[in-house]
This record gives C-alpha cells, structure tokens and sequence, in this order.
C-alpha cells in the first residue's frame, strides 16, 4: 500500500494540474479525499483544503443526485487561479460501489454504498479525450476495492502529462464525444435558435439529467462556433466565490463594478505609467499591461491572474486599461472607442508613430515597431490557419476574427452548475451565461434566465415575446435548416452508413455553421447591405451589433472576410415550398399551432376508426375518401416533422 505524503513542490509538467477524488462523507457532504499533486503547496495528498478560488470543486465533480445514476461524467469550468493564466477545465467521472464489496473498509464508511468521483483539473479543453482515459482509470480505481491505492492515479497524471499537447487542440480529437449531428436529429430546426441565442449573448439555461447528457449538448451547442471550444473559453469562468453574509456587507463598498472588475482601473493605469521611465522600451497594446501588474493590488486578483505570461513568453489572456478619466463611469469594453486605445497606451510621440500607420489602416505587412500592432489578424491566403493574440478580446484569433469574444467580460460558460453556485444567477457582476444544471431550482426561477433549454423535449422557452419576434427564423434561415435536417436524417437507420460520410456528418454540419457565421461577418461589412442582412433576420443583426462580441470582432480588421460571399447561404426568391416550410415551423413552434395539429391527429384517428366501422356499408366511395385523406395527411405530417421536435 502506498503511503500518502506531501510531495516535492514543483510547476506542472504539462497541461493536466491535478488528479483529484471527491467523496461523499455522511457527515460533512462532499469532499476533497486526495489530490496530486496537492491543490495547495506544502500539504499533503489527503489534504481536504481547498483553495479560495476552487471552493466548489466538490461540488461540481461530484453532482447533485448523484447517488441516483451508477456512473456518470461531468464537465465543469473553474475560475483561474492568481498567477494562472486561464480557465481551468475540469472532468469528472463518478462512480458509486456498495460497501460490502469493498476489500479496505475504513471507518467512515457508514452507508450502504460508497459514491466518489475521480477529477482531472486541465488547462486544455479535451473533454472527450480525457473523459476516455479517465473513465478506464476510474474503473480501474473501483476494481481495485481498495481507495488507499493511489499509484493508478500518480501513473495517470503522468501519463497524460506525457501524451497531451497543445497540438491536440488543432485536431478533430477536440471535439470527441460532441456530436452536432445527434444534436440536430434531436433539436431538428431548433439549433439555428440554440446558436443565435448565444450569439446574442443571452442568459441560457440547459436542464436535464444525468449530467452527461447536459454538458454533452451544450459543449456540442458551443461546438457549432468556429474555433470557440479551442480558444474561446480562456476568460469563460471569471466569477468570484461567495462570500458570507458578513463578509459581503463589510466588502459591499469595495465590490467594483462590472466594468472595473472585467478591466485595470483608471487609477492603476494613470499610477503605473507614470512610474515608468523614458528609458523604457516602446509598449504598446499587450505589453503595457506587464508594467502595470506590478502596483496593481492584490484585491484585484481576478483582474491581475489572467494577465499572466507564459513560459514559452507569450502573453496571454491580455486585457486592455481602461480609459484614464476620473469623470467617465462607463465602461471603455463597452464603447470600444479606438482613441481609447491610443490614449490608454502610448506616450504622446509613440501615438503620432500609430496614428500614420492607422491612417493606412494596418494594411501594410512592413510594420517597423517592435510591438503588435491595433490591427492583429493575419493577411487572407497563407495556405494554413494562423492563430495571432488578439489585442482587445485576448483570444487567439484567425484571420476572420474567429473565435467571436462571446464569453469574455463577465459572460460565463459553466456547463454544469452546482447547488452552490445558484447566486452567479443574479450576481451584478455576471453580465450572462450559458450553463448547465440538473436541479429542478434553477429551472423554477425562470426570472433569472432569457431561455430555458429542456433538453429531454428538445424544447426552447423563450420568456420574453420580443426576443422570440428576434429570433423567428426568416425564411433563408427556415431553407438552411430543414436544408441540415434533410441532409442528417438520410440514411440514418443504416447501422453501417450513419454517420460515416462526409455530408450529414458531424464535421459538414460545423463546416456549414462556419460558413453561416462568415457569411454574416461578410454582410455586415458591405455598404447598403439591408436586403442581404434582412435574410439574417434584420432585428437579429441590429440586436447582435449591441453585444460585446460584435463590437470587439468591429473593432478590428479581418482580410480573410474579403473573399467570403456576404450573403445568406440561403438567399433566393419566395416560393410555394417556403411556404410549406413556413407553415410547419408555425405549427410545431406555437401553441395554436400545437393544438391545432393535435386536432388534426385526433380528427384523422377518429375518421379512421369511423370508416373501419361503416366502411362496408357506405361502401368504395368512403373508403376511396377515407384513403384520400390519409394520404394527404401522412404528406402533411411528414413535412411538419421535418423541421418539428
């Protein structure tokens, strides 16, 4: 048997940070048993301490009703730690053993069964990869009978130290286990609504359960945006834990704002510059932000801990300061005013030197400064993707602006949600969410979310009748989803056909939620282009160019856009089939027309069974309008369902 001791404090070796199991203690609720290494320098591996910024850890690997499922797989997001540099993605996988089968029983083990969860804590979003090595491990970990065995998970945290790498993430292995064409045969027409709903940074809610199906359908949700499970979740889990009731009174004043705590504020910006001597190399953008780390106090750990370089030197997660005036309380993300920038960042001569080469609009390839310049994103035609830091969103971002700065500012992506973490709901300084949850609370109180997602009906609530007028699918957008739903239901029953080509396919299906996105960027970019946005819903696109997202992605130059067709996919003249498109998204989306068709299946059913029973005696004129009847309304249905639940 392995003893367990404090290890040698050492940085981490790859992308894993820790292998952690959870337990439940009939007395103290769900618990930290082990962790290696130890969450916390200098303890040991049975160390049940848990650092301030990981509070819910517990919580969120071992889920709420747990002990109703035999095994389950969750995937979760914790906030950075100071220092660290971006959000750390968690899988958990659970398990629970009865206690008579154990080989070692110790003493605290009182109930008839034994419910733990082995965790890794990664800075890599593998989710399906790592879930598969760790489902074997925790397999493993079970069968052994005997908890006190760590060695398995030691060899575990070596392991896929060892074999994972930032390469993975250019990959098809990121998307492993998220499958967009399971989420279209369930959502049908729907996940056009899904998309659009994020895109317009609403608060979103997904409910069902286990937890494995949850996080499962809002990952492959999130999937559908370009480069977002990569490199657009690096800043999706800044939230502080809270407090008590006291420490929140006494800390209420010292609370900052939505937009001081999302940027440096104004007065350590002023303070640092002028600190900083002439004999200081030319910063600009991003660098600047490493002089100002220093005299930023450590009450501001959520703003400096993402502001933190790597080892290879690169800067990453990087925040732009605010603008430095003491009579201005709005928040400089919001207006995204470039002289902002300017004025934020450089000295007076350094500002002259950019503003000749903005008046070229960043064009040229022969920039002479030794820093980035406004404009990051790579020339169009380099013949492979090429990922740059992006200066406002702190994203890696490609040469159309990929992935969009959607979870950025305070919106988070929390794909599961604990009990505990019920206040991020309401808390003033989350601005929005996508997240996941199992209790039936969070689904209750409707008033803290825009749209409730119940996964199991594939049903999407919308609470408010005008974001529903926002949302209603125009008609190019009705063609480009019954146009997905044709292309996964075919051949779907064929056991050795589904899924394997190309058409229909998890990877067409993303391809052409790529080329939608980039279709719209492209529109918006054309002059005297209300025709063309008006495929795209022209109340859609005027509410998306309010959101934090589209003014980042706005605020820069993208070149890669200028070959992209900036037109609906989908663009084309009125015809009768629109009209039998639009006719089923009426009756399968809107309560009338949910009656309605209900009326229609009960007359059809009752008009059957009556022919049945007079059929003979009325003779071949009414069975002739009995079939007539059916088939029209077998015609009927099947194009209803074609783009209904």
């Amino acid at each position: 048997m392995e003893k367990r001791g404090a290890p040698p404090a050492g940085p981490p070796r790859g992308p894993v940070l820790h292998i952690v199991v959870v337990g439940f203690h009939h007395k103290k609720g769900c618990q930290v048993e082990f962790s290696y290494p130890p969450l916390k320098p200098g303890e040991g591996h049975d160390s049940q301490s848990l650092p301030e910024e990981w509070k819910y850890l517990p919580f969120l690997a071992l889920p709420d009703g747990a002990h109703n499922y035999q095994e389950d797989t969750v995937f979760f997001h914790l906030p950075p730690r100071c220092g660290d540099r971006t959000t750390v993605y968690g899988v958990s996988c659970y398990r629970q053993i009865e206690a008579k089968a154990l080989k070692v029983r110790q003493a605290d083990v009182t109930r008839e069964t034994v419910q733990k969860s082995v965790c890794v804590l990664s800075q890599l979003p593998l989710y399906g990869l790592l879930q598969a090595k760790l489902q074997l491990i925790t397999h493993a970990y079970f069968e052994e009978k005997d908890f006190s065995q760590i060695s398995i998970l030691k060899e575990l945290y070596d392991h896929m130290n060892s074999s994972l790498g930032s390469t993975l993430l250019e990959g098809s292995q990121v998307y492993l286990g998220l499958s967009p064409r399971d989420l279209v045969l369930h959502f049908r027409h729907k996940v056009l609504i899904l998309f659009k709903l994020i895109l317009l940074e609403k608060k979103v809610l997904f409910y069902i359960s286990p937890v494995n199906r949850l996080v499962g359908a809002l990952m492959t949700v999130l999937s559908l945006f370009p480069g977002m499970i990569e490199h657009g979740l690096t800043d999706c889990s800044q939230y502080r834990p809270r407090k008590s009731i006291s420490e929140d009174a006494g800390l209420q004043e010292n609370t900052p704002r939505l937009d001081e705590y999302i940027s440096v504020s104004a007065a350590d910006t002023s303070n640092t510059n002028l600190g900083m001597g002439k004999g200081c190399r030319k910063m600009t953008g991003n660098d600047s932000l490493e002089g100002q780390k220093a005299n930023v106090p450590f009450s501001q750990s959520e703003k400096t801990c993402n502001g933190a370089q790597s080892s290879n030197g690169t800067v990453q997660r990087l925040k732009v300061p605010s603008h430095a005036s003491p009579v201005s309380s709005e928040s400089d993300w919001e207006t995204l005013d470039p002289s902002i920038l300017e004025e934020s960042n450089l000295k007076g001569g350094e500002r002259e030197n950019i503003a000749s080469e903005q008046a070229e609009n960043h064009l040229s390839e022969g920039v002479s400064s030794e820093s980035l310049p406004i404009t990051v994103q790579p020339q169009a035609n380099t013949g492979h993707t090429v990922l740059v830091p992006g200066l406002i969103s702190g994203l890696e971002e490609d040469q159309y602006g990929m992935p969009l700065a959607i979870f950025t500012k305070g919106y988070l992506c929390l794909p599961y949600m604990a009990l505990q973490q019920h206040h991020l709901l309401s808390d003033v300084t989350v601005r929005g969410f996508v997240a996941g949850a199992t209790n039936i609370l969070f689904r209750q109180q409707k008033h803290l979310s825009d749209a409730i997602v119940e996964i199991e009906d594939a049903h999407v609530q919308i609470h408010d009748p005008e974001l529903r007028k926002i949302l209603n699918p125009t008609t190019a957008d009705l063609r480009f989803a019954d146009y997905l739903v044709k292309h996964v239901t075919e051949n779907r029953d064929d056991v050795f056909l589904d899924g394997t080509g190309w058409e229909g396919g998890d990877e067409w299906i993303r391809a052409q939620f790529s080329a939608y996105l980039h279709a719209l960027l492209a529109a918006v970019l054309q002059p005297d282009n209300e025709k063309t946005l008006s495929d795209f819903g022209t109340a859609f696109v005027a509410a998306w160019k309010n959101t934090h997202n589209y003014r980042v992605w706005n605020s820069n130059k993208h070149p890669g856009l200028a070959e992209v067709n900036s037109s609906h996919p989908f663009q084309g003249q009125y015809s009768v089939s629109d009209v039998k498109l639009r006719l089923s998204h009426s009756v399968q989306n809107s309560e009338r027309g949910k009656k309605i068709g209900n009326v229609m299946v009960s007359t059809s059913r009752n008009v059957v069974q009556t022919g049945k029973a007079v059929g003979q005696s009325v003779g071949g004129a009414f069975t002739s309008a009995k079939s007539a009847m059916s088939s029209w309304f077998s015609t009927f249905t099947q194009s209803t369902q074609s783009l209904g639940d």
